[in-house]
């Protein structure tokens, strides 16, 4: 289902017990999903409730896949014929009873809407009102006058006749358009008959009938003649006349196709009802106008996605500290190529150009001269790679072209999506390109100091309110940093679970419920009472909020936590502990790891720091986005966490700046580096280097766990070495759910079938062949020491290891690749992902899973190089207790020989480091980007301005 907002209300279920409950709780019985262990359990309704407890204990299940998924299966069942035949198919979540579910809203954290299309505006819903606003009190601006575009109407028109000194002789006029192939003669006849009785030729009035008597008649010419509409005296006292005035200004925009003449004694004017000036006619303002998403206001280039294929700028400017007199500009290097560069110094002599200032630092229109030039006059560098592109019969030059060609910037709209025609229209003098490039913060500043016309304040006044109210949300909660601009897909998925929060608390919904996942992640401990703030204001509202966390200051703040466990998997699945956060002190010893770190009785141990004398990386001069030319060092061999609020910096400086120097560096496809003016490292100690972010595995819908490590292809190689298979003639390829053969051909072994609903979420049902086993009956009868292939994907880690260890030192055959089974799966076990079945869509493990997935691919790989590890927020998803056992693969990754970086916000990771860099000090472009503290950790709690070192202080003063 991915990050969204999917309501489910107006389904109707009546009992008389809910009746009775529904006011005061959620009730819950005999609850048995997944790994919950017949549970019963009470929720109070409008409250803040947590759930918590170890990774894989069942916090989903009862979150997710009991409440949630009840509360959709009932919304299904309240719709029409068509809908309500699926409900029999959707799996009801096994319970004895389900009381009190409210219509439900989830709030997870998988990132699924790549779509380059979709931004931080349309997501939050704010470009949608945008949109409306701009096109209800939008004013239209020449861009070649810089006068307002208006159209003239009739009561204009009447008003000016109004103002005339009363008495005056007026005549109404209209152009004269005659049909061509029609002689004059019959037309003025034509209009004759229809009433007309007088035209004006050359600024006099003539009657049709003596023109028409005329001997030359047919040689006259048919253009500039005006027909007379209406000849009246002027009086603004009179509403009989102004009344025939009006009549006859509409006739004459009507005959004259929108213009109009007024003639009086002194003088005439046009006016017409076009929208046009300057010689343009413009388009009205629309919503679609601006719309990226619409072929009426998407760039004609770029089709709204601000991206083209054409000259990379980053390709072509590699190092954007360096100035144009040191050769920024790679493709003119050389003794043939640098005569453009020469010849560019000389012809900008009198524009006074900077030629000795830096590329980044240079202003959009000297960078605009840089690469357009001035026609006939300064030859730019989109001139020089015209002139390659009309020589490509030179191999050399098709070879530059390629060098330098990648996803660039449009050069028709300048990456704002809209066409041309979009930004003449302005709201308090700005464009909406204008509005969508600040951050939200700067944004909600200006629209609350903003005041309308009286006339435009009355059409507009609902969508300003609006407007205010949901970028007020957003800011509220944290995402002041962010543009509306900004792709949805670069978010993190903490951002984008704060987005679908601040849009659901700005639908003003009442009565529902709230199931969120995890909205902390990504968020810094300075930041955390915006978010709970946010969720109080939901609960004040009439609503129930139910979410899993970990966060110690969420779970503080709740009205009730209930801890599932004690352990993980199958030794989870239990309510060990149910009450407020205040009355977890007098729970006895040993209730729950949650209660027994909350409370103290339970610390990580700090590690022993280690030596920083293995070397180090270097950036210098990082300037990307909003980084300040910051330097900064990173020593190998040791665990670095980069940290600090959200929009610091981080994401640029490690992902952006020094993962693409070093991979760039390593494939020696570019020794510059990017972002910043020198990444330097010794290549003999850093020979590798692994971003391992919270991106999904792969597109594949059959993706899982043990196929991403390798050890599905043993598992096929044990199932296919079995005497049945033998006998049957089953390969290893008959266990596979990705190819022909044995796999379940309806659901092409998926298990599931997807159901396009339309009008609401996808629903995913069991596949009716299968019954969700994935394989064909013949092949489910193969079986190792009593299970089948889909009884082994069933098997948690955990219990798969026990099983595998088991069968080899029972012997049974292949018991060689059994133990090889067992060793590749104890990875997973060592990463903290033992509670995960084998089988489990890899779409559906959280972000930080995902992470912990992939670390268990390199710590089994065979690969020996030195290589430089960046996480980013591996700790999503993990209690604290899980934490010690991250870090110890962390650990182990550092005595193989490597070098680990974190990007996180986590204190009890930050206190495991040893070394912290701490950006802000605080988010965006204005304040964001400085080194706040980079060191040993020991010297971060004396960093004056550093957040994360207040909230660790006071972290470690607790324990």
């Amino acid at each position: 289902m991915g990050i969204g907002l999917i309501l489910y209300f107006g389904y109707l279920y009546v009992s008389k017990r809910q009746t009775m409950k529904q006011d005061e709780y959620i009730e819950l019985d005999g609850v048995r999903v997944n790994n919950l262990k017949n549970i019963s359990v009470k929720i109070p309704r409008n409250k803040l409730v947590v759930i918590s407890g170890l990774s894989g204990s069942g916090k989903s299940s009862l979150a997710f896949d009991t409440l949630y998924a009840e509360g959709q299966r009932r919304y299904v069942e309240s719709l029409s014929v068509y809908a309500r035949q699926f409900v029999s198919k959707m799996k009801k979540p096994e319970a004895d009873h389900i009381i009190g579910i409210p219509p439900a809203i989830a709030i997870q954290q998988r990132i699924t809407n790549r779509s380059p299309r979709s931004t931080v505006g349309t997501t939050s819903e704010v470009y949608d009102y945008l949109r409306m606003f701009f096109a209800r009190v939008g004013h239209t601006f020449s861009p070649v006058s810089g006068e307002e575009v208006k159209r003239q109407t009739t009561a204009d028109v009447t008003a000016f006749i109004g103002s005339l000194p009363a008495g005056e002789a007026v005549m109404i006029c209209a152009p004269m358009f005659v049909p061509r192939g029609r002689p004059l003669a019959d037309h003025l006849q034509l209009q004759l008959a229809n009433g007309y009785v007088r035209i004006l030729k050359d600024g006099e009035a003539v009657r049709i009938s003596d023109f028409l008597e005329r001997k030359s008649i047919d040689r006259e010419k048919k253009s500039g003649l005006y027909l007379v509409i209406d000849r009246v005296r002027a009086d603004a006292e009179s509403e009989a006349t102004l009344s025939r005035i009006g009549d006859s200004v509409e006739t004459a925009f009507f005959e004259g196709r929108g213009e109009c003449l007024v003639k009086w004694t002194g003088g005439e004017k046009v006016f017409n009802d076009r929208f046009e000036a300057d010689g343009i006619t413009f388009e009205e303002p629309t919503d679609k106008l601006f719309s990226f998403n619409s072929s009426v206001g998407a760039c004609p280039t770029c089709e709204g996605y601000s991206m083209v294929m054409g000259i990379d700028e980053d390709r072509v400017i590699a190092d954007k500290s360096l100035s144009l007199y040191e050769e920024c500009v790679l493709p003119w290097r050389g003794p043939k190529m640098s005569m453009w560069q020469k010849r560019f110094i000389a012809d900008t002599a009198g524009y006074d150009f900077p030629v000795h200032r830096p590329y980044k630092d240079l202003t959009e229109e000297q960078k605009a001269l840089l690469w357009d030039g001035i026609p006939g006059e300064v030859y730019g560098i989109n001139a020089f790679f015209k002139h390659l592109e009309q020589n490509t019969h030179k191999m050399h030059f098709r070879i530059m072209l390629a060098r330098f060609r990648g996803k660039s910037t449009c050069p028709t709209c300048k990456g704002k999506r809209l066409r041309k025609e979009a930004f003449y229209v302005k709201v308090g003098g700005k464009d909406i390109g204008q509005l969508v490039e600040m951050p939200v913060s700067e944004l909600r500043k200006w629209f609350e100091d903003f005041s309308l016309p009286e006339e435009d304040f009355k059409a507009g006044e609902r969508l300003l309110c609006e407007l205010r109210r949901r970028i007020g949300f957003l800011d509220d909660i944290g995402l002041g940093y962010l543009k509306l601009n900004r792709v949805a897909g670069t978010l993190s998925g903490g951002e984008s679970q704060r987005i679908a929060l601040a849009k659901s608390l700005s639908g003003g919904l009442i009565g529902s419920l709230y199931v969120l996942d995890e909205p902390t992640t990504g968020l810094h401990p300075r930041d955390t009472h915006l978010l709970i703030d946010i969720m109080r204001r939901l609960t004040d509202a009439g609503n129930t909020v139910v979410v899993v966390e970990h966060d110690e200051e969420v779970i503080r703040s709740a009205d009730l936590v209930i801890d599932i466990g004690p352990e993980a998997g199958e030794h989870g699945g239990e309510i060990v502990y149910y009450g407020t956060p205040g009355e977890m002190a007098g729970a006895p010893k040993g209730t729950s790891y949650t209660v027994e770190y909350l409370t103290g009785r339970l610390k990580l141990p700090t590690p022993k720091r280690r030596a920083l004398n293995h070397g180090e990386i270097e950036i210098k001069g990082g300037y990307k986005n909003n980084l300040k030319d910051i330097d900064v060092q990173i020593p190998l061999r040791a665990i670095t966490v980069v940290t600090g609020v959200s929009g610091s910096g981080k994401s640029t400086l490690m992902r952006d700046i020094l993962y693409e120097s070093v991979r760039k560096q390593l494939n020696h496809s570019s020794p510059s580096a990017v972002g910043a003016k020198e990444v330097l490292f010794d290549l003999n100690k850093v020979q590798n280097v692994e971003y391992v972010d919270q991106d999904a595995l792969g597109k594949s819908t059959r993706s899982n766990p043990v196929t991403y490590i390798g050890a599905y292809d043993l598992i096929r190689d044990i199932m296919s070495l079995q005497p049945l298979s033998k006998q049957m003639g089953y390969t290893a390829q008959y266990f596979s759910f990705n190819k022909e053969g044995g796999r379940c051909e309806y659901c092409k072994g998926e298990g599931v079938i997807t159901v396009e609903m339309q009008f609401m979420a996808d629903l995913q049902i069991e596949c009716e062949e299968c019954h969700g086993k994935r394989f064909q009956d013949e092949i489910l009868e193969v079986t190792y020491n009593g299970k089948n292939i889909y009884d082994i994907l069933e098997m948690t880690v955990n219990e798969a290891v026990d099983f595998f260890r088991a069968s080899a030192e029972a012997k049974v055959y292949p018991e060689t690749i059994a133990e090889s089974v067992a060793q590749s799966l104890g990875v997973l076990q060592d990463v903290g992902l033992g509670y995960v079945r084998l089988g489990q869509n890899s779409s559906s493990l959280s972000g930080g899973e995902t992470q912990r997935l992939k670390l268990a691919s390199y710590l089994q790989g065979e690969n020996k190089k030195s290589t430089l590890f960046i996480f980013d927020e591996p700790t999503t998803g993990l209690h604290t207790n899980d934490i010690k056992v991250l870090m110890d693969s962390f650990n182990a990754l550092i005595r193989y020989g490597h070098t680990v970086v974190i990007v996180e916000h986590n204190l009890t990771v930050i206190k495991c480091a040893d070394f912290v860099i701490d950006l802000g000090p605080e988010g965006g472009d204005k304040d964001g980007g400085h080194v706040v503290y980079s060191g040993p950790l020991r010297g971060l709690l004396k960093a004056k301005g550093s957040y994360t070192a207040k909230y660790l202080a006071a972290e470690m003063e607790r324990e």
